[in-house]
């Protein structure tokens, strides 16, 4: 199996850069905010973000493509970047502190695109989390100072935290009855957002979570650490990994359950 690890140090290099452009921003009374055609905000900070994680990639890897969320595609070939530069701009924007980067490397193979490293360093709760392809999932301040992370073994639905981010889009896909079938299923339900709950399923915090509409960006990254953590990580069609649009996490034992009450519906 081949070695990530020098990409994983990158990877972490890179997130110490847009740690720091984020967190100088964080809470500035000046902090300038668009609306993007999508019609979600976008700040200065996740610009300047995403052209420094750029920058330092056509450096470091000029070979490599990048997908950033605000610049889109940049180059071919068999390896690609793929960069959120901060996942929860609604909360930082905001000045709640629950919002990360995530840096994923993706290559080429048998089904397209994989990731096979992915970090989420969310600087403001003081918390990154990150994998490579084979060798685990891990949580901590930095690659010399980190734990081992694994999905919890809760095996009974009734037993189960589940994590969702709103309701809203769950209605819109018309999947809200099979959705709150699930939420009365379970022992609790939270509604965390964004990056953080795929965090949880992955070091066992909770037992899984689920999204209806997601970009490649938000997904990349918490893919391949759920995964090394030993949990299941698909789209809401069961399709493995970060293509189906919409995301479905857990610690595996709980996710056939899972995929049945959110597919009830359609």
């Amino acid at each position: 199996m081949p070695d990530y690890q020098d990409d994983l140090r990158l990877a972490h290099v890179l997130a110490d850069v847009a740690d720091a452009a984020t967190m100088d921003r964080f809470k500035a009374l000046d902090l300038k905010v668009e609306t993007k055609p999508d019609m979600t905000p976008v700040s200065e900070a996740d610009k300047a973000a995403e052209e420094l994680i750029r920058g330092n990639l056509q450096r470091a890897r000029p070979r490599d493509a990048i997908l950033g969320e605000e610049y889109g595609i940049q180059g071919t070939g068999p390896r690609r970047w793929v960069i959120d530069p901060i996942d929860g701009t609604k909360n930082y924007v905001r000045g709640v502190p629950v919002w990360a980067t995530l840096i994923s490397l993706m290559e080429a193979g048998e089904g397209g695109y994989q990731p096979v490293v992915g970090v989420v360093s969310a600087p403001a709760l003081n918390r990154r989390w990150w994998a490579a392809k084979g060798a685990g999932a891990y949580s901590g301040r930095s690659l010399t100072s980190a734990s081992r992370i694994h999905v919890s073994k809760v095996g009974r639905l009734e037993d189960a935290s589940f994590a969702y981010s709103s309701l809203t889009g769950w209605e819109e896909q018309g999947r809200l009855d099979g959705f709150m079938d699930l939420t009365r299923a379970v022992w609790r339900t939270r509604g965390y957002g964004d990056f953080w709950p795929y965090m949880m399923v992955a070091d066992g915090s909770i037992d899984m979570c689920a999204e209806p509409e997601l970009s490649l960006w938000d997904m990349a990254a918490p893919a391949i650490i759920v995964a090394e953590a030993g949990g299941s990580y698909t789209g809401l069609d069961g399709r493995p990994g970060p293509h189906s649009g919409n995301a479905a996490a857990s610690n595996g034992l709980l996710h056939d359950q899972l995929l049945s009450y959110l597919r009830a519906s359609v």
